[in-house]
């Protein structure tokens, strides 16, 4: 608590309001009483400047370019650690001891597996439908499955529930394209790791031995850290906000997910390497970038600045070295890589850019990685719905644990039609 407050000058009086600091980061002003006292709302499209909760989880400073994950930086999360390690960090607060890691790594193995009458669920749908509406489905219908962990007033329950959703998403995930591409399921190994399992589910057939390469296995584990969570954002919010009304918890990640969809929010990595696929070739850029400069022309550069990031993305550089590593593995020579490092180099250096603070995101490169591995590019949001599983599961907890959590309810400004008397239909 402090001592600093804000004042509110009206015609109906003067009001003072608490100024909460955080650990980190800018101050806040408490407004809560602000309808009961002055009969006013505050106006905020977006909810760019509105605090809804308090959180300890995620910090971003958009500034600088700064993600903290509960203290830690993400390139050294991406660089040091493993998924399985970020997931147990964003979900208990702290990095897990060796044996802390080793019982929940254990125990996200040993809860991958879906209820066998999931399998049959699948057959529901058309074989072209996008793997991102059967996501939806699934995942919504794991509260018809799995009765016993949805009670939200339970604490053991709640954790029963948060293993399950962080290891069952791979295993739904990857059900979701072998369904679109006819081929059957794989169940997991587990002797296998998180990400080695997803990718055997993937790409592994029955009629062979699928071995794991390591270089691809440790780039999707990267990719899967880097979107584990991002602080308040849309898809995050929408699952604290159908937490808040004590929705169970399988539902609330299907809001999520469906929220996740929008090409504004997890749809922009596809979008980006549509984009440098239209581009084609290295010596095209220019033309390109003269285009995304001129107001009358429809183009517009994709994996380019950030609604938060004004500097460059702290994930977008890990992002890079990756695509260099896996094409490199690959052995893959892909003019879409040419035709990124073109452009990058043009917006770092070119005064529209940098007065504008584009800089590149997370998802100028990640769709180039992902199109390497072999994931369709329909595939692209599927995969970021299930390294932000891990995210939405944390704030979720977090969300219940808060003594302060109301159900989400925010205001309007009205502008319609004022009351006005029912007139027949004969007399209209």
């Amino acid at each position: 608590m402090t001592d600093k407050t804000a004042e509110l000058k009206t015609e109906g009086g003067d009001y003072q309001y608490p100024v909460l600091p955080g650990s980190v980061g800018p101050d806040v002003i408490d407004i809560r009483k602000l309808y009961g006292q002055t009969g006013k709302f505050t106006y905020d499209p977006g909810f760019t400047s509105t605090a809804s909760c308090q959180s300890a989880i995620t910090y971003i400073d958009g500034d600088k370019g700064v993600l903290l994950h509960r203290g830690y930086p993400i390139d050294q999360l991406a660089e040091h650690s493993t998924f399985m390690e970020v997931a147990y960090l964003l979900l208990h607060g702290d990095l897990p001891k060796k044996d802390e890691l080793e019982d929940f790594s254990k125990t996200i193995t040993y809860h991958t597996m879906v209820h066998e009458q999931i399998v049959h669920f699948f057959r529901g749908f058309r074989r072209d439908a996008h793997p991102m509406s059967v996501m939806c489905g699934v995942v919504g219908a794991l509260s018809a499955f799995y009765h016993d962990s949805t009670d939200i007033t339970d604490p053991t329950q709640r954790l029963v529930a948060s293993h399950r959703m962080i290891a069952k998403m791979p295993t739904i995930a990857a059900m979701a394209y072998k369904y679109s591409i006819g081929q059957p399921f794989l169940y997991p190994q587990n002797d296998l790791s998180y990400t080695g399992n997803f990718l055997r589910m993937t790409f592994g057939v029955p009629a062979e031995t699928y071995e794991v390469n390591p270089v691809i296995e440790r780039a999707m584990d990267r990719i899967f850290i880097l979107h584990a969570d991002h602080e308040q954002n849309a898809s995050t919010s929408t699952v604290r906000l159908a937490g808040s009304s004590g929705a169970n918890p399988f539902a609330c990640i299907a809001a999520g997910i469906a929220c996740l969809w929008g090409p504004a929010h997890g749809g922009a990595n596809e979008a980006a390497l549509n984009m440098l696929r239209e581009i084609g070739d290295a010596k095209n850029v220019k033309s390109y970038v003269d285009r995304a400069k001129d107001k009358n022309d429809p183009f517009r550069l994709m994996g380019f600045g950030h609604r938060v990031y004004k500097n460059y993305d702290p994930r977008a550089k890990v992002m890079q070295q990756t695509a260099e590593e896996v094409l490199k593995e690959l052995n893959i020579s892909d003019p879409v890589l040419d035709v990124a490092r073109e452009l990058e180099q043009i917006a770092l250096s070119d005064e529209y850019f940098i007065e504008k603070k584009l800089y590149p995101n997370v998802d100028f490169y990640s769709g180039i990685i992902l199109n390497a591995i072999g994931f369709p590019t329909e595939m692209f949001t599927a995969l970021f719905a299930l390294a932000r599983t891990t995210g939405w599961v944390a704030q979720w907890n977090e969300m219940i644990s808060d003594p302060e959590q109301k159900i989400g309810r925010p205001r309007q400004l009205y502008v319609g039609a004022t009351q006005r008397d029912y007139v027949p239909v004969g007399e209209r």
